[in-house]
């Protein structure tokens, strides 16, 4: 089995081992937002790591919207690369966890509905676009 490789950045590493060890029921909201997140597990494409990475919830029926903002900044989060190169991942949502494929959405109707719902979940999403010259990408994590 992979090994488990935490964040470098000190507030996801923490948030993760929080949500985690409590089962899902700590840890669950971003910072001082007090708005929901979830956890996405994944590969990383070069490591071949286990990546963890707290993102908002943001849901579509049984499905959830992974957008990769990275606050506008001009770069991708490297989470993106790694869900380009495997779609297999792993959801966990308060004290569920569930086994998903994802998809990065091309259709420019889907992915503004996607989109909709995402800035309906964090407002800020709207401003990130407005930082950055790249097209924030947008995921659809489906039930496998």
């Amino acid at each position: 089995m992979p090994e488990y490789l935490p964040s470098t950045s000190d507030w996801v590493r923490e948030q993760v081992d929080l949500y985690e060890s409590s089962g899902g029921t700590q840890g669950t909201t971003l910072r001082e937002t007090g708005l929901p997140v979830i956890i996405v597990t994944n590969v990383g494409n070069k490591t071949g790591g286990i990546r963890k990475t707290p993102l908002m919830r943001v849901k579509d029926g049984d499905s959830y919207v992974l957008v990769g903002s990275r606050g506008g900044a001009p770069k991708h989060p490297e989470w993106v690369y790694n869900l380009r190169a495997n779609g297999s991942v792993e959801v966990r949502d308060l004290t569920e966890v569930y086994s998903m494929r994802v998809r990065e959405v091309e259709d420019d109707t889907e992915r503004e509905r996607l989109w909709a719902l995402a800035v309906e979940a964090f407002p800020p999403y709207a401003e990130y676009q407005t930082r950055t010259e790249r097209k924030i990408p947008v995921f659809l994590a489906e039930p496998a």
